[in-house]
């Protein structure tokens, strides 16, 4: 099996039965009136709730600098093996498990483990980790800038280095070509590390894209932190309440939906043959970027002028409406997320680890992994995939309707917070049609 075509192939492992879609979009349609119409009608999501401290041995644990250098240390270890796979071992991507990690391991699997524990990037990211040690060896605080970081930057750092790996995996002729993967993973180590050389932590926070991305899923974790700063248990949407609405924050959530999307939407054979007619006068490159280009521009642009068509508000207000409003897209994002790449993480993701057995292409057998096969656990299921990729795109929707909901009832006057989300509820279900569309369509 290649698990490195994408630089893994598309949504081509399931066809989704098209009644799949029209009923998911249909309750989708249906739930999210019922929610606007009859559900709450004051705010309720609150983001500094208490929640339920973990126990103190774990939260000890979890805070320990001991812990913090393990992982670190660990983390530094691993980049440095893969970086040294990556160029000593085999530049046949089928033979080569580095591709494999960053599509799978780190685009899929670390996000993934986000969304259910928390904010795992930041915990093992290999940047902050040089970045600590290169601060205990000047003795000064990680948090210590040498410049200050601009406000107006806000996420967009983040949103820019999300699209290079979008456009890398998407658009690029070669995305699972070894040396591609290892030129985007040095560029990524080399900016972030400067980034935080000069700026402190705060550019991983903000302009880190692995970071950001990962940090905006686990909003819809259970883990978060009481105004203390203690680990606490707290039901996610009250963590979802608390994402800050930064410049670049509808770019990041554009840049994760629509490139999504135009991955399924690249499998369909008229779009191939598009590419294909084009080949001989324009780059297929160039064809495919400006096809991710305009599902990218199209997501930002419909959810900011549906934010925006609300009556009530000042132009100023009206202007921050969409930031404010686009962490109610991180749960739409967390179910294509799912629905999209369940059978890359479980089954490719097999396959990546058995290409371990010998990482330099020496012709050795580690711990007996050339020996085992993937075990194809979801794709001999496909209706039970089928059941359960519709229904991550589902609950991602009911979700994002919830949170734009309670902001809504936060932002907006009394008199335009009914008729003020239409707009923006019509698209978030348009974006649910479309992306289980292009999943039966792929």
């Amino acid at each position: 099996m290649n698990p490195l075509a994408h630089g893994l192939p598309g949504a081509d492992d399931l066809p989704i039965p098209l009644s799949y879609a029209l009923i998911g979009a249909a309750w989708a349609l249906t739930f999210s009136f019922a929610l606007l119409f009859l559900a709450w009608r004051r705010p309720r999501l609150e983001p500094e709730s208490p929640g339920i401290p973990l126990p103190a041995p774990v939260s000890r644990m979890i805070d320990a600098p001991a812990t913090r250098w393990v992982v670190s240390a660990a983390s530094v270890a691993v980049t440095a093996c893969v970086i040294v796979t990556a160029i000593l071992g085999s530049p046949d991507p089928a033979r080569n498990p580095v591709p494999g990690v960053l599509y799978i391991g780190i685009w899929v699997g670390v996000m993934v483990a986000s969304l259910l524990i928390g904010p795992v990037w930041k915990v093992v990211s290999p940047v902050r980790a040089i970045h600590r040690f290169g601060c205990l060896l000047l003795r000064r605080a990680p948090e210590r800038a040498t410049l200050r970081y601009p406000e107006q930057w806000g996420h967009l750092p983040a949103a820019v280095g999300l699209f290079s790996f979008v456009w890398l995996e998407l658009a690029w002729r070669t995305p699972g070509s070894v040396s591609a993967v290892l030129t985007w993973l040095i560029g990524y180590l080399v900016v972030n590390t400067i980034g935080l050389a000069l700026f402190g932590t705060i550019w991983a926070e903000r302009a880190d894209p692995l970071e950001v991305y990962s940090t905006l899923l686990a909003r819809l974790s259970p883990y978060g932190r009481d105004r203390a700063g203690r680990p606490v248990l707290r039901r996610p949407l009250n963590n979802l309440a608390g994402t800050p609405g930064r410049v670049g924050s509808v770019a990041v959530a554009a840049a994760l939906l629509g490139s999504t999307a135009f991955d399924s939407f690249s499998a369909f054979p008229r779009w191939r043959e598009l590419v294909d007619d084009l080949s001989p006068v324009v780059d297929a490159t160039l064809v495919r970027t400006a096809g991710l280009l305009v599902f990218v521009g199209v997501v930002g642009g419909l959810f900011s002028l549906a934010a925006r068509a609300t009556g009530g508000v000042s132009p100023t207000d009206r202007a921050l409406l969409p930031r404010r409003l686009a962490h109610s897209l991180t749960p739409i994002v967390a179910g294509y997320l799912v629905a999209h790449y369940s059978t890359f993480l479980v089954e490719k993701g097999q396959a990546t680890a058995l290409l371990f057995a010998d990482p330099l292409d020496r012709g050795w057998n580690v711990a007996g992994l050339a020996d085992r096969d993937v075990a194809y656990v979801l794709s001999s299921h496909p209706s039970v995939l089928a059941t359960w990729k519709v229904l991550a795109v589902l609950i991602g929707h009911l979700l994002g309707v919830a949170a734009a909901h309670d902001r809504c009832l936060l932002l907006l006057p009394p008199g335009h917070r009914l008729t003020g989300q239409l707009a923006l509820m019509l698209t978030m279900v348009g974006f649910t049609f479309t992306g289980l569309y292009l999943l039966f369509g792929g």
